[in-house]
């Protein structure tokens, strides 16, 4: 058993009669995993492909623009690139990983197995800090889109924060594969108004506005594309994310997949390819069409690119319900991969063991229920979705990091595992997702200081949970633990 771990539910004393104390350790392993087991083959590589284009489409809508506001066209394109080269080095070894350990522990399992349970801790607690932050911010927005269109009558938003967690979430507790098929046709929707936008942006598309900011004289290196200087790529790079920022929690479905092993890789590449083309044509359609300078600060970029300030359209109005549609299937998806982070990362004891229980329908209740709680609370109580966004943005640069360097470390150190696929470069496609990570999680310091600190403040207080109570009470026999304790029994042996 792998130091720091133990066996649940075994006999007390650990001692029993006629079976002995590894068969009741065994029974008691399998009773606690019982507990704890999701619906497996709920997911082949479509429903998986929509989960990961469903996790990013909000971006496509809004948020993107203000990083013309950090480095102007030219800033936020070369951002764009740098961060689409992250994601798809990223997903590449990602795949790879995924691959080798198909279980909901996504991001946190693959560093456990090559960083140790640090490594494991520090992974899963920043994909978790992401994937709790991010739909409650989503969920302001939404409730900002509902007042501005005049749905329901409502003056006041927290109503729509309280619906969208109730009704999203029972769609969750009714089931996974339930839970995917509606979001795979709510994200189609929002793709189909994104091709729809792109197509009468471009009508009004003239070259000359992309670069309409005026140029800053005091930035080194500016110019009329890099308004702000050469600083301003840099400042531009958590905007440029958000063209793909989430993409990367498709693992966190590995168990509830059919045949994850190949449909996790080719869901990953899909879904990476469909948000690259998303990103070229809504980026350069809507900054075309109405000018840099007009959309760089705009809670509505898509529509005032379209409309501008004059009166809606009809093709305006229709983007503007689209936008909808995409934040809710960001916000569905989203708390779907929280759960899953959760609902791994306490299977092994990580946090509370209660945590991980699933209900009759194998969805894990508690992970729902009391995510969604403290979403619901920080939406109604904060109001500032940009904030919560770009505390997200830090967990997630962190996590990006931590999962590169696993694949590396797995690479060199464990070199004869057996790998289903093989990630395109090898250690060498890692190494850069790793070095632009490092990057961006520097960046996010450039754009928002208060919110850095507030997600270092969060890690903190996980990591002390960590170092005095849970590390000592990790569970051997959950997937994740029992994997890396298999490797170092194998190492073991290789150095006897």
């Amino acid at each position: 058993m792998a130091q720091g771990t133990e066996t649940p539910a075994g006999p007390p004393g650990g001692t029993s009669t006629g079976t002995g104390k590894g068969a009741a350790d065994a029974s008691g392993t399998a009773a606690y995993l019982d507990r704890r087991t999701l619906r497996r083959g709920s997911a082949g590589w479509l429903l998986l492909t929509g989960l990961g284009v469903a996790y990013v489409v909000s971006g496509d809508f809004s948020g993107w623009n203000i990083g013309l506001s950090k480095g102007g066209f030219g800033g936020l394109a070369v951002a764009m690139l740098l961060m689409g080269v992250m994601y798809a080095c990223l997903v590449f070894a990602l795949a790879e990983l995924s691959a080798i350990l198909p279980t909901a522990g996504g991001g946190y399992g693959f560093a456990r197995r090559a960083l140790g349970t640090w490594g494991g801790f520090l992974t899963g607690t920043a994909i978790l800090i992401e994937y709790i932050l991010a739909p409650a911010a989503i969920s302001l927005f939404i409730g900002d889109y509902v007042e501005s269109l005049g749905l329901f009558g409502l003056t006041s938003s927290w109503p729509v924060y309280l619906a969208c967690f109730a009704i999203f979430i029972s769609i969750h507790l009714w089931g996974v594969g339930e839970a995917l098929r509606f979001s795979l046709v709510v994200t189609a929707i929002a793709v189909a108004a994104l091709l729809i936008f792109a197509i009468g942006a471009f009508t009004e598309f003239d070259a000359g506005r992309l670069n309409d900011i005026p140029a800053d004289t005091t930035a080194f290196g500016s110019n009329s594309w890099l308004p702000y200087g050469l600083l301003g790529i840099w400042a531009a790079f958590p905007f440029g994310m958000w063209f793909f920022l989430g993409v990367e929690g498709v693992p966190l479905a590995a168990e509830e997949a059919k045949d994850p092993v190949r449909s996790m890789p080719k869901a990953l590449a899909i879904s990476l390819a469909v948000l690259v083309f998303l990103a070229l044509i809504t980026f350069v359609s809507a900054t075309g069409a109405r000018g840099a300078d007009a959309i760089k600060e705009a809670g509505n970029p898509l529509v005032v690119a379209l409309q501008g300030g004059g009166e809606p359209t009809v093709l305006s109005r229709f983007v503007n319900y689209a936008g909808l549609a995409g934040l809710v299937a960001s916000f569905f998806s989203l708390v779907f991969a929280g759960s899953r982070q959760l609902f791994a990362l306490s299977r092994a004891g990580y946090l509370p063991r209660f945590l991980s229980l699933t209900n009759r329908r194998k969805s894990p209740y508690l992970g729902l229920l009391i995510p969604g709680i403290i979403g619901f609370t920080l939406a109604a109580l904060s109001g500032n979705g940009g904030r919560m966004l770009n505390v997200a943005v830090f967990g997630a640069t962190i996590s990006y990091a931590l999962m590169a360097l696993s694949h590396i470390v797995l690479r060199r150190r464990e070199p004869e595992l057996p790998r289903p696929y093989r990630t395109p470069g090898g250690a060498g496609t890692s190494s850069v997702a790793f070095v632009l990570a490092c990057s961006a999680l520097v960046a996010t310091f450039l754009v928002d200081r208060d919110a850095a600190f507030i997600a270092l403040g969060v890690y903190a207080v996980a990591l002390a949970y960590f170092a005095f109570y849970s590390r000592h009470r990790l569970v051997a026999g959950a997937p994740e633990e029992e994997f890396a304790a298999l490797a170092a029994a194998e190492a073991e042996l290789r150095r006897g």
